[in-house]
């Protein structure tokens, strides 16, 4: 098994030695790791992959080759049951159906709720409209629906309709190696290029020593300059996660065509939303976090900012305080969106979303009002149009 293993990491274009996995077998013999398959992703990856950038691309191949081996795990939901979140039937509900199913009434009223639900509920219930379960109409639970809830338990988006999540989320950074379909998507970035030389003079400048030779009667005189680099300054956010997830192809190859073409590029990522902090590495966003105020502090209003999300997402999440899905937000996200834009003159929003879409999600409506109009699809002609919106002096 742990052979086969081996061959699918290399098919994967992974790489290890042999060195590499008779080090697995040693730690392995010496029972580092006993019973538990997530013990064992932790001693396989160190073992095995020596560029962390390369850690998605393991992830990826490790979760097919071990698909349906259970191990224990981590008790997700501190204070709610798992009985009462396991899944025994979803629920399927037509239009209409929806159409007759009402709101809560607001994020105050849905949270308030929610607090005395857990402190009345003595059981598990299924298919219901009031208590935590599952497959019912219920605002709090999994696998039902409700045009507006909290999400509990559920494995992936349904019907992309919850308010907050209660969750303990994953998300996989974003693998910069990724070979392009297209070369147009770096084509279309360098719109934003400024070039200048800067450094220590490296470089044959040709010209100036075949002018400079001639001057001085055929004595060869070398000239040098430093390397010519666009020097434009760009600062990267990336949404990840939940409605995310089917462009994460789309958003690696402008990562990787970003990371080519900019020599002064830093990115971030954010969920949904910018708020107080952001994170460079999605495997410690819980314990490696960057405030929002120290990139104010860190970078100059010479950068450009770039966001890339779907922009999709509960309205509460961008105008209310506590209105983030994964955590308790003091200040609405619209109030550090708004932080940045002043700080940042020069910034843009690429939804990777059909624009004809936009218009039927109230959170696409009121996050290009806050970019004052500077949202554009994530294609070539949005790149390119974004690209000339950088660009500009106002």
């Amino acid at each position: 098994m742990l052979l086969s293993f081996f061959f699918a990491l290399r098919e994967g274009g992974l790489k290890p030695t042999v060195t590499e996995f008779l080090t697995l077998l040693e730690a392995l013999q010496k029972q580092v790791v006993l019973y538990s398959l997530d013990d064992f992703y932790v001693v396989s990856r160190a073992c095995l992959v020596k560029d962390e950038t390369k850690y998605d691309r393991f992830d990826q191949v490790f979760a097919a080759y071990w698909h349906g081996v259970e191990s224990v795990t981590e008790d997700l939901f501190a204070e709610i049951p798992e009985e009462w979140l396991r899944k025994q039937s979803e629920l399927h509900l037509s239009d209409e159906d929806k159409a007759k199913i009402e709101a809560m009434g607001g994020f105050e009223k849905l949270m308030e709720t929610l607090r005395k639900r857990l402190e009345e509920q003595e059981k598990r219930h299924q298919g219901g409209n009031k208590w935590i379960g599952t497959g019912g109409t219920s605002p709090f639970g999994a696998y039902g629906f409700n045009p507006e809830g909290v999400r509990i338990g559920q494995a992936g988006s349904r019907n992309r309709s919850a308010v907050k999540v209660w969750d303990k989320r994953e998300f996989a950074n974003l693998d910069d190696s990724r070979e392009l379909g297209t070369r147009n998507i770096k084509m279309a970035l360098r719109r934003l290029r400024r070039f200048a030389r800067e450094g220590a003079a490296d470089t044959l400048d040709l010209s100036d020593t075949i002018r400079s030779t001639a001057k001085n009667a055929g004595l060869l005189d070398i000239k040098m300059v430093p390397e010519r680099h666009n020097a434009v300054k760009v600062l990267l956010f990336f949404d990840v996660g939940g409605s995310m997830d089917p462009h994460v192809r789309t958003c690696e190859e402008l990562f990787s065509a970003a990371r080519t073409e900019f020599k002064h590029m830093e990115y971030y990522y954010f969920h949904n939303f910018i708020y107080e902090s952001v994170w460079k590495d999605n495997r410690r966003r819980r314990s490696e976090k960057t405030p929002t105020r120290e990139l104010i502090r860190t970078y100059g209003p010479d950068y450009k900012i770039i966001f890339v999300g779907d922009a999709t997402m509960s309205p509460y999440e961008i105008a209310y305080p506590g209105g983030s899905v994964e955590h308790w937000n003091e200040e609405a996200g619209e109030v550090w969106a708004r932080r940045l834009l002043d700080h940042f003159p020069r910034a843009v929003w690429l939804n990777p979303e059909p624009e004809a879409h936009w218009e039927y999600a109230p959170s696409v409506q009121m996050t290009k009002a806050i970019f004052e109009d500077r949202m554009f699809p994530l294609t070539i002609q949005g790149l390119e149009d974004a690209m000339r919106r950088l660009t500009r002096t106002k």
